[in-house]
């Protein structure tokens, strides 16, 4: 159903990498979303009130939080899609994040106040009568609620939308909180237990774990997540797919919103090459990136000598050096400057963050190291810390 809708409300629903298109999405959700809802809010509403359940009651206004993070959503992807500016020039693609985040407070502020009301109906009870009209309603509104859930992740995997997973994950949470709901009212009335307050209890922390988890998510990407592990892993396949290109690091990904990032990296280039042939292969390799991405990419060259075997050999010493320290250090940008007396060894040393070397003293142990390994040599380091997610450590076993 997800697919005939879009055909039918989203204007080329397939180009997902367009703003316009995106926009298209985010209305789509978020008229279904405030139309559902609504409907859900008024239904629940009149149960609540004629069965005196706070649990129907309190899930009733949780529908009516989720009508407006569904307008949320709708504002969001309308300030996300408007162009770039003098004050914005790389967009305002971010606002999707930050109505991921509004809509994760939302969920908080309903689940806190279910709490509230949950405890003060523990300390002072009250009878719950049970009707079948009510029961029905939870029942239609389970279903409902799984056919938003569905709807809004669907429409959430299609363009890569943070804002629709927190929408999808909000409906799923509401269609389990209905549903005990629903089985407590069963319950209470099959084996006369009062079980509507406890049960208010357990969906509202269960409502707060779910705000506090899309909250995580929002706020990752605003506060600078490292890249997807996979989508490194096309990039950097992409740039070395060309021959001329040995090595590449010091690779970033800027973030400025879904279909809005910008990468930059070090690509190292054989000495050798020419410069202007080297110029062309590197304009290349970022015209690749855009077409295939979608992303701007600068790309700074690194001279590499690969033609001595010395200064290879010095450089493979060193690795292994470093590995001895600590797997997972690893070394760039390694030159060889060869005098009358010595040689300085300049090398930029990168520390993943899993790492808790203190940087100064790691320094201090590889130019000692260095100098042990041979007497003529001293290391020039410039200590860094990599830009990128650290690897698990049963894939660095592998």
């Amino acid at each position: 159903m997800a697919e005939w809708m879009l055909r039918l409300f989203v204007r080329d629903y397939q180009q997902t990498e367009r703003p316009a298109v995106r926009g298209r999405y985010g209305l789509l959700a978020g008229i279904t979303g405030i139309v559902l809802n609504l409907c859900l809010f008024l239904a629940k509403l009149g149960a609540g009130l004629l069965t005196g359940s706070i649990s129907v009651t309190a899930d009733a206004f949780n529908n009516l939080s989720d009508a407006g993070s569904s307008v949320v959503t709708l504002v969001g992807f309308k300030m996300a899609g408007r162009p770039a500016d003098s004050e914005h020039p790389f967009g305002h693609g971010r606002f999707e994040y930050l109505s991921a985040l509004f809509i994760s407070l939302a969920i908080l502020l309903v689940g806190w106040e279910l709490l509230k009301g949950s405890f003060e109906k523990i300390l002072s009870p009250e009878p719950v009568s049970f009707q079948i009209l009510p029961l029905v309603i939870l029942g239609v509104s389970i279903l409902v609620k799984l056919w938003m859930a569905y709807f809004n992740r669907a429409l959430g995997r299609r363009i890569d939308s943070a804002v629709m997973r927190a929408a999808a994950a909000d409906s799923r949470n509401d269609a389990i909180a209905t549903a005990a709901v629903l089985a407590g009212m069963a319950v209470s009335q099959i084996f006369h237990i009062y079980l509507d307050p406890w049960l208010g209890l357990l969906v509202a922390l269960f409502i707060l774990h779910s705000g506090f988890s899309t909250a995580r998510e929002s706020l990752s990407p605003l506060l600078g997540q490292a890249p997807d592990p996979a989508f490194v892993q096309e990039i950097q396949d992409t740039v070395l797919a060309h021959s001329e290109v040995a090595g590449i690091h010091d690779l970033i990904v800027h973030d400025y919103g879904p279909g809005r990032r910008i990468i930059s990296l070090h690509a190292e280039v054989p000495s050798s090459v020419g410069v202007l042939e080297a110029h062309d292969v590197i304009d290349r390799i970022e015209l690749e990136l855009r077409g295939r991405f979608g992303c701007d990419t600068t790309i700074h060259m690194d001279p590499l000598a690969l033609d001595d075997p010395e200064t290879l050999a010095l450089r493979g010493q060193i690795e292994d050096l470093v590995r001895r320290i600590d797997p997972s250090l690893s070394i760039h940008d390694f030159r060889a400057v060869k005098g009358p007396t010595h040689t300085n060894l300049i090398f930029d040393l990168a520390l993943p963050h899993r790492c808790r070397l203190d940087e100064r003293s790691l320094a201090r142990q590889v130019r000692a190291d260095v100098h042990a390994l041979r007497e003529d040599c001293y290391a020039v380091i410039r200590v860094e810390r990599a830009f990128l997610a650290d690897a698990p450590e049963e894939e660095k076993a592998e």
